[in-house]
């Protein structure tokens, strides 16, 4: 295993993911909900964003069998009785974490064609647009505690979203089991395909 790679990638990916928390925090912040806030999520500080399993393990774990470092963090809280409209709402949420990555990701890829290159910058800068993407699609799963589940959970009739969130305690082993199938059938296309949008590289 390159440590030195690991640990590039595990610093873009911790730019990524404070990013996408960020935006969880503040959205449910200026939706009505103060849980997030009085948690101190509402922050850039990565440390606050930190979860062992989804921060530190999983990468690990993805980088020593596929060779690629790809995680999440600690669900941001949410109180869906404090929020204005909780289904619209849920939704927003659910889809600012991966909007604001993939929007991250869009404007690096233009400063990117505006600054001159090197193998540095270059690598810097594929790699972290790269992973806002693979993070962005990642989460759109409709696996909890994914975002796409609560997106999902938002659209569904009330009866159908309260059988859905039963499955809730086994998100995690689910994403376990399905991961690797997931991953190179359904993940890394769609990523490719934004990022060649965004890039114009392959």
């Amino acid at each position: 295993m390159d440590i030195v790679s690991l640990l590039v990638s595990f610093g873009l990916l911790m730019i990524a993911i404070t990013v996408h928390e960020f935006a969880h925090a503040l959205v449910a912040y200026k939706l009505g909900d103060n849980t997030a806030k009085n948690a101190g999520r509402v922050t850039l500080n990565p440390l606050a964003h930190i979860d062992i399993f989804w921060t530190l393990l999983l990468p690990i774990i993805l980088f020593i069998t596929i060779g690629f470092a790809i995680g999440s963090a600690k669900p941001v809280p949410i109180n869906y009785w404090a929020l204005k409209n909780p289904k619209r709402d849920t939704i927003l949420i659910g889809a600012s974490g991966p909007i604001a990555n993939l929007i991250l990701a869009f404007i690096l890829s233009i400063i990117w064609r505006l600054i001159p290159h090197s193998f540095i910058i270059d690598l810097i800068c594929e790699n972290l647009i790269y992973i806002n993407i693979l993070l962005a699609v990642f989460n759109l799963l409709p696996i909890p505690p994914l975002d796409g589940s609560r997106i999902l959970m938002g659209l569904l009739p009330r009866e159908l979203a309260y059988r859905y969130s039963m499955i809730g305690p086994f998100g995690i082993i689910i994403i376990v089991l399905l991961l690797g199938a997931i991953f190179k059938s359904v993940i890394l296309p769609v990523t490719r395909i934004i990022f060649s949008l965004f890039t114009g590289h392959l």
